[in-house]
């Protein structure tokens, strides 16, 4: 059974990359805002979150400590356009298990999910 990732990201773009990178090797799901992928979380079995910080309405942090909330424990690591330090100090203090910068080297990514599905 492959292994199946959310993507999260209010920019189409970014999820139509993202998908062609993933998909020959992970079950991909997309949300374009937080509150889409919580409703996914609820229904699927979701095996890692890459969620975007910078989000209208709810904003990357603001879904995870849903997820938190609502007792999802899913590995999530967070994309970010920002290189803002403080952005990324947040997202591991939250409990991530990585970050990238967008946009980012498709190696990079694939590297940074397989090293995550490693921890778990």
């Amino acid at each position: 059974m492959e292994k199946c990732i959310l993507v999260v990201d209010d920019d189409a773009m970014n999820l139509k990359r993202t998908k062609i990178i993933l998909q020959k090797r992970y079950d991909v799901f997309f949300a374009d805002s937080g509150e889409e992928a919580l409703d996914i979380l609820k229904r699927e079995k979701i095996d890692m979150v890459l969620l975007d910080i910078a989000m209208p309405n709810m904003n990357g942090f603001e879904t995870f400590e849903h997820m938190r909330e609502n007792g999802i424990d899913v590995p999530v690591i967070f994309l970010t356009a920002s290189g803002d330090e403080e952005d990324v100090l947040d997202a591991l203090s939250l409990g991530a298990i990585n970050y990238l910068k967008k946009p980012y080297i498709p190696q990079e990514l694939l590297k940074r999910i397989a090293k995550g599905f490693e921890k778990k």
